[in-house]
């Protein structure tokens, strides 16, 4: 991580074999008979009459059928402009599921307001910062699960966090981070009170990662709570005298005591178009 590693913040049927199960060359050596001989060859040979070939009807399949398995792949096309010139973490494979594990936050009206003070403030430094659209801890690195793993980890996440009680949470250090590729740079709060909470669950989620040969979550985290980002990677300009001021604002917001305390009650799992919530006790 620079500062502290940031997770990557990221979802018919179809085939060259005709509806009858077969490939194409299959089925025209079905029409040309046994042997794989012509018909007219057949009749030359004194093997019988000609036979006339008839053709073959196929039904239609049902829409239900066609349906079935629509929801298990996404159709996703790499464009980086069309996600403000984000890039994937890892490229894009036909039934591979961006998944990660976080914490929810409730969004307040007063965070909207300190977020685009923070990001209008940032623009005297020439950084152009883009707002978050909603906010959250991370538990887990972004990883990739194929469609069939998707309810066991899900199963096993919801048997591993059971046992845990809600807790409280106070994020008001502002930071600045950029993920492992260091394509995209983060301005957030860190977390303070709270820590050895999260780092418990952390814990209960790696396990379940490592059931599944996937990667853990990283070595000493800094927890943490994104509030705009940009595209490369900005440390310089964002940190020093700008994080300083940018400091200031979130000191000197009102409420900023009560705002940046946040309750959590709930876990939640997110795999491709797919969430996942387990309540905290």
């Amino acid at each position: 991580m620079s500062g502290a590693a940031l997770v990557g913040y990221s979802s018919s049927s179809g085939g060259s074999e005709d509806e009858s199960g077969g490939s194409p060359r299959a089925a025209a050596g079905r029409e040309e008979g046994a042997g794989g001989g012509s018909a007219r060859g057949a009749a030359t040979h004194g093997a019988g009459p000609a036979q006339t070939s008839m053709p073959i009807l196929r039904l239609p399949l049902p829409d239900s059928v066609l349906n079935m398995f629509r929801d298990q792949e996404e159709e996703v096309t790499d464009d980086s402009s069309k996600h403000g010139g984000r890039v994937r973490n890892f490229p894009h494979e036909r039934g591979n599921w961006a998944t990660y594990v976080y914490l929810p936050c409730e969004i307040q009206e007063e965070l909207l307001e300190l977020r685009e003070l923070l990001v209008s403030h940032a623009r005297r430094y020439t950084v152009s910062l883009t707002a978050m659209e909603e906010f959250h801890v991370s538990l887990s690195q972004s990883v990739v699960l194929r469609y069939h793993w998707i309810n066991p980890l899900v199963q096993s996440l919801k048997e591993h966090v059971a046992s845990f009680y809600r807790f409280f949470c106070t994020a008001s250090q502002v930071k600045v981070y950029t993920n492992q590729r260091k394509t995209r740079t983060f301005v957030g709060l860190e977390v303070s009170c709270g820590h050895s909470q999260l780092l418990e669950l952390v814990s209960e989620v790696d396990k379940v990662m490592e059931e599944f040969d996937l990667p853990t979550f990283y070595k000493n985290p800094s927890f943490h709570i994104s509030l705009a980002w940009c595209v490369g990677d900005l440390t310089d300009k964002l940190e020093g005298q700008c994080l300083q001021e940018l400091q200031e604002i979130v000191d000197g917001f009102e409420d900023s005591t009560f705002l940046l305390r946040f309750q959590w009650d709930q876990i939640r799992c997110r795999s491709g178009n797919k969430f996942f919530s387990f309540p905290l006790r």
